[in-house]
């Protein structure tokens, strides 16, 4: 059997039409138009950064289109995700106090963009950082040139490929962190997508750590 070639361009459409589908201009209170033309500019961007990537796979993606709580914020989107072949939406754990969300912020580290969407490449779960703490995790794949994942873009990954999160198959979000020792991390709960959080410092046979390439792009 011969392989087909990763069509980026298509897969641009696909994730922006699963968008659209779930609802994302209505809640961002703009026409399907208007936010097709929103996210636009990044098409071609995304054809370019992922020349000699793999093809899509469930553990690794050559890129998502990542949309920002400046555009919808982030329990809206959350409770759009689920598990392949499951209807029951995701949600977050009662753990986080009323208004924490606001509080995690991208780390110094990333260099994430302004605005309401932008682009991330070759987007990875860390598997391989299971049952290692987060600490360790972001410290191994800052080794390898790549920084962990914010809970933007883990909820872009588990929103345009579902299948990214399975059993014994989830991941911390170490790029998001609010100035205490936790981590948010997406697992699964109830048959669910659940958005919780760990220590920066406690292993979770189940739990590895998201990664990605350093660059992001932006709108501007």
């Amino acid at each position: 059997m011969i392989d087909t070639p990763f069509d980026a361009d298509t897969e641009f459409d696909r994730q922006l039409d699963r968008l659209v589908q779930l609802g994302y201009p209505a809640l961002a209170e703009l026409s399907e138009d208007t936010f097709r033309d929103l996210v636009a500019p990044l098409r071609a961007r995304a054809v370019e950064g992922t020349a000699g990537l793999p093809t899509p796979t469930d553990a690794r993606v050559p890129f998502l289109l990542v949309t920002t709580r400046d555009l919808i914020p982030v329990e809206a989107r959350l409770a759009l995700t689920t598990l392949v072949g499951k209807r029951k939406p995701g949600f977050l754990d009662r753990h986080y106090a009323e208004d924490d969300l606001p509080r995690f912020d991208p780390i110094k580290e990333l260099e994430v963009p302004a605005g309401p969407a932008y682009l991330l490449f070759d987007v990875d779960r860390g598997e391989e950082f299971r049952n290692l703490p987060p600490a360790t995790a972001q410290d191994e794949m800052t080794a390898q040139g790549r920084l962990p994942l914010t809970i933007d873009e883990g909820l872009a990954f588990i929103t345009l490929h579902p299948a990214a999160l399975a059993s014994n198959r989830c991941f911390s979000l170490v790029g998001s962190r609010c100035g205490d020792k936790r981590v948010p991390a997406l697992w699964i709960s109830q048959g669910a997508p659940k958005l919780g959080w760990c220590w920066y410092g406690n292993p979770h046979t189940w739990l590895g750590s998201a990664s990605a390439r350093p660059e992001r792009i932006g709108l501007d």
